[in-house]
């Protein structure tokens, strides 16, 4: 269940009426009407709409229970707001999808998040939004589920097309104000009342800057209140910043200035820095980096700047910034830093982050066991520190770290294509190609597009995959790199398979081994004959099959690679059928599966299980058969494998279908075809289709039998393939 509000805020004061009218929002909605589902909370910069909507989303909490997802827009940030598409991913994320299973394009996460929140009570918080597109394909569909929006735009085609109900929030009273500060100054207020209205007049009422004066006046004991308004009062004649038309915006920005003019010199030097961090929230070691001292200095200039409300505390000790003293900052930063020390800071932060994701990726990913550190804790600083990652490896590309940039996402890939959110990978992956392509560095570039062909074919993007690998093996074929362009013809040949374009496929096939074999890498060798004998299978010449399995498993035996010796034996059962071949691939398999369990490869454990579960069909053992499925299911839904997941699924229909439980055997057919309608493998989707018609006509619909049963025999004639024989899982080894 989502939990996303931010803490609730301390000292709220007054907005009793504002309070008031969302609590309306929840009434039911009268005679036939839709129930609300959309509301606007508006008003001006620092008039305090985001601790508004989070005081009363925290009030209400329990009228949601199945959760409440929350997100920062940043819409009046220059250059970094939240693109739609981000926060469609997050939320589809924190709703329980997987990754490889978020839509590419907006208006279809819109719609799986539509789907997702159906039936659910959920409040969504769309905080500084700035504008109708920004959060239009964020609503909810659902009458049970409440959109809050806070904007400093009346947004109103929020209410004129979607029929929201707007709130705006204007200054606070003038009680209410002397209210805010008596609460965070004390008794001083009411000895001095009517200066403490002159101070609250002179912050425009407006919660913010209220805020920042009261604790500079709370830290300032022997300073009358009197003498404190006067000094703001000629602080503000100094700056010229209040126009003709009393813009309460500039009167925030004089009291920021105030403010700012009283820190100590390296807590202003900290401010200023912080303006240029591209993230939302910042770890105190990142604010050490960025400032050049320790984490206890920084922690120090923290404290001074927390003290005086120009940064806030969030979850996990990290810290924000108000997104107009996130705009000031920067400012002061441009006025008063020369441009090489601002390019040092960034530099030393990106720097923090590239060493902190090295030291992580090592953890978590050892190499020949020279790992150090705590793989739970490198885990859970990648997690914490995922949104900066991301954000510096965008500004970089954009701003010119560009080696940052491209060395942040390579590092960052492994763990992003294994788990992260997919639509977060492509962000940062693209950005590492936008980068190389900068530097002309053609070997960069060349990497991160094979990187970015990997995530387009998990997330079933079969035709930008291809297009993606072309480009990364035009670059490698120019820059003579065969090995890796061997490579990249194996993983185009293996998209070319997905399409069903089997000859294509074989070409690329045949084009990786003549790399390997000028190499003299025999295991590239093994590698291409055994894709090449499942093209050969899969077309019904399974002699030639045959053939170059024995080849490869020659080569494999010879090289003591005694996982893929398993594989290629498994693969070989299956062709002839014969008992003996498939116990002694059984055999071979369990050894395998004992080894990868315990090095923890969860990918690979998923495919031994899919051929355990091969050799346990053709044996007759079909409860055996369907567990191993089951769990192979489990990981590679985990893993994000959507190919390997269709084809377990037929897989486990057909072996449910013959261990005589047709029903959920139908249920299988049907999750396979849905997935491979939206991957486009049209053989999957063949299988599911025959398997479909085999269920109907078990079920006594014949009518319905046919229907599939002409659909799949369509589709094995387009692709001129036989058709899939029964058990049949050869299928599963160009996705690997």
């Amino acid at each position: 269940m989502p939990a996303h509000l931010p803490a609730d805020v301390r000292a709220f004061t007054g907005r009793t009426a504002e309070l008031a009218a969302l609590d309306r929002l929840l009434a039911p909605a009268e005679g036939d009407e839709p129930p609300l589902t959309v509301a606007v909370l508006s008003g001006t910069a620092g008039v305090g709409k985001s601790a508004l909507a989070v005081r009363w989303a925290h009030r209400v909490r329990e009228a949601f229970p199945d959760g409440q997802l929350y997100v920062n827009l940043r819409g009046y940030d220059a250059e970094q707001p939240v693109a739609v598409a981000d926060a469609l991913a997050g939320f589809l994320t924190a709703l329980g999808v997987r990754g490889p299973e978020i839509p590419v394009g907006i208006d279809e996460r819109a719609a799986r998040y539509r789907s997702e929140l159906t039936g659910r009570r959920i409040l969504v918080l769309l905080d500084n939004a700035s504008s109708v597109e920004q959060v239009r394909p964020l609503l909810p569909g659902t009458g049970s589920c409440l959109a809050l929006i806070t904007s400093r735009d009346s947004l109103p085609g929020m209410v004129a097309v979607h029929g929201a109900e707007r709130v705006t929030l204007d200054l606070l009273p003038e009680a209410d104000a002397v209210g805010l500060l008596r609460r965070l100054i004390g008794a001083r207020v009411d000895r001095e009342p009517s200066v403490a209205a002159e101070l609250a007049a002179a912050c425009a009422r407006l919660p913010l800057a209220l805020r920042i004066a009261a604790e500079l006046a709370a830290a300032r004991t022997d300073v009358s209140l009197a003498e404190l308004v006067a000094e703001l009062g000629d602080h503000q004649l100094r700056l010229d910043l209040l126009d003709a038309g009393g813009d309460p915006r500039a009167e925030v920005r004089a009291v920021f200035s105030w403010s700012y003019q009283h820190l100590p010199a390296d807590a202003a030097r900290a401010f200023r820095l912080l303006g240029l961090h591209p993230g939302d929230s910042v770890h105190v070691t990142a604010v050490a980096a960025l400032t050049g001292t320790d984490v206890g200095e920084a922690r120090r200039r923290l404290a001074v700047l927390v003290r005086a409300s120009l940064v806030h505390v969030g979850r996990g000790g990290r810290y924000g910034m108000h997104d107009l003293l996130r705009a000031y900052a920067a400012e002061l930063a441009t006025a008063h830093d020369p441009a090489p020390a601002r390019t040092a800071a960034l530099t030393r932060l990106f720097d923090h982050y590239l060493a902190g994701s090295v030291a992580a990726m090592t953890s978590l990913y050892p190499e020949a066991g020279a790992g150090t550190g705590d793989p739970e804790a490198a885990r859970a600083w990648i997690e914490a520190e995922r949104p900066n990652l991301a954000a510096a490896c965008t500004y970089g590309a954009a701003h010119g770290w560009h080696r940052h940039a491209i060395d942040l996402a390579g590092t960052l890939f492994r763990y992003l294509d294994a788990g992260g959110p997919v639509a977060e990978a492509v962000t940062v992956t693209a950005s590492a190609v936008s980068a190389a392509r900068a530097v002309g560095d053609r070997e960069a570039q060349a990497r991160a597009l094979s990187d970015l062909g990997r995530l387009h074919r998990r997330q079933g993007r079969l035709g930008d995959a291809a297009e993606t690998y072309r480009r990364a093996l035009i670059l490698y074929a120019d820059l003579g790199e065969r090995a890796a362009e061997a490579v990249a013809l194996r993983n185009l040949g293996s998209v070319h398979w997905r399409l069903g374009d089997y000859r294509l496929a074989a070409e690329h096939y045949r084009r990786a081994w003549t790399h390997y074999r000028q190499l003299g890498d025999e295991a590239g060798q093994a590698d291409a004959s055994v894709r090449l004998g499942l093209v050969d299978a899969r077309l019904g010449d399974e002699a030639q099959a045959a053939q170059r399995l024995r080849a490869a498993l020659e080569l494999f035996t010879r090289l003591g690679d005694r996982f893929s010796e398993a594989y290629v034996l498994s693969l070989l059962a299956r062709l002839s059928r014969r008992p003996d071949h498939l116990d002694r691939a059984a055999v071979h398999l369990e050894q395998s599966l004992a080894v990868v369990r315990q090095a923890g490869d969860r990918t690979a454990e998923a495919y031994v299980l899919t051929d355990l579960a091969a050799m346990d069909a053709g044996g007759g053992r079909l409860t055996e058969a369907a567990a191993h499925l089951r769990d192979a299911l489990v990981l590679h839904r985990r893993i994000g494998d959507r190919a390997s997941e269709a084809e377990a699924l037929n897989d486990l229909g057909q072996v449910l279908r013959a261990a005589g439980d047709a029903a959920e055997a139908r249920a299988q057919h049907d999750q396979a075809l849905a997935l491979a309608r939206e991957i486009d493998d049209r053989y999957e989707q063949a299988r599911a289709h025959d398997g479909i018609a085999a269920t109907c006509g078990v079920a006594g619909d014949l009518d319905r039998a046919r229907r599939h049963r002409d659909l799949a025999r369509r589709i094995f004639a387009e692709l001129a393939v036989p058709a899939a024989p029964s058990l049949d899982v050869v299928t599963a080894a160009p996705g690997r």
